[in-house]
């Protein structure tokens, strides 16, 4: 899951990843709330084994003392054959000197270079081991991997907040995007009520699911929901020429 690609710290990436063979990655709800609590556990630079340190204390995941966070998420959903997750390294992660860190002793330089790398081999591993032993499979659960592209314009980094959270139509209307939307109402009702993505962060009443995020280390293009909702929805509206 090593990639040898060095992310740059301040610039904004969008990655993401499938099942490989297109195979679905989450078969139920089990599934998805796991990877989701590995997003927010993996982001630190303690080891956490979720088995031993969260099920057999009886640990709430959201409650548990993981540290600092090495990266900053700023939007994720999650699909049943694929994930995207929108992410960046911000100043003054990844301080820790502790040796047994996931980490190691490498230089503050190529740490920040590699936090991504790291961040997203922790959760892809963790979340195939889960995986395996609850299906009763063996093999690569991913395709490849994990894809990124940098998001080296405002437009596309604005953009990408619409593209990620619009993902989840696809799941009601495979083709919304050559096509339109046929039933605009219908598509925000199912966004609003889609819980396995961020979209409820920036737009619906405040759960726990929030502390994934960071926020505060993302341009501040949605002043308040308002904002936020009118641009996702003016690209439900979109239909290609």
């Amino acid at each position: 899951m090593q990639r040898k690609d060095n992310f740059i710290e301040g610039e904004y990436y969008h990655l993401y990843n499938r099942g490989n063979s297109k195979q679905k990655i989450f078969l139920d709800n089990q599934d998805r709330d796991r990877f989701i609590k590995l997003l927010y556990l993996c982001n630190s630079i303690k080891r956490v084994n979720f088995r031993e340190d969260i099920i057999k204390r009886k640990k709430d995941v959201w409650d548990f003392d993981k540290g600092k966070p090495v990266v900053s998420v700023g939007a994720w959903v999650l699909m049943p054959n694929h994930f995207h997750i929108f992410i960046t390294i911000t100043p003054n992660r990844i301080a820790s000197k502790n040796p047994k860190s996931n980490f190691g002793q490498i230089g503050q330089k190529q740490k920040k270079q590699n936090a991504i790398s790291t961040f997203m081999q922790k959760v892809c591993t963790s979340y195939s081991k889960y995986f395996n032993k609850k299906h009763g499979r063996a093999g690569s659960l991913f395709e490849t991997n994990f894809k990124s592209s940098r998001a080296d314009a405002d437009k596309y980094l604005k953009y990408l907040f619409s593209y990620i959270h619009l993902n989840p139509i696809k799941l009601i209307d495979s083709k919304w995007k050559e096509n339109g939307v046929k039933n605009i109402q219908a598509a925000k009702d199912f966004l609003k009520n889609y819980k396995w993505s961020s979209y409820r962060d920036y737009c619906g009443p405040k759960r726990v699911e929030a502390k994934i995020l960071s926020k505060k280390d993302f341009p501040d293009y949605f002043e308040n929901q308002k904002i936020f909702k009118k641009e996702i929805f003016d690209w439900l509206s979109f239909k290609l020429d």
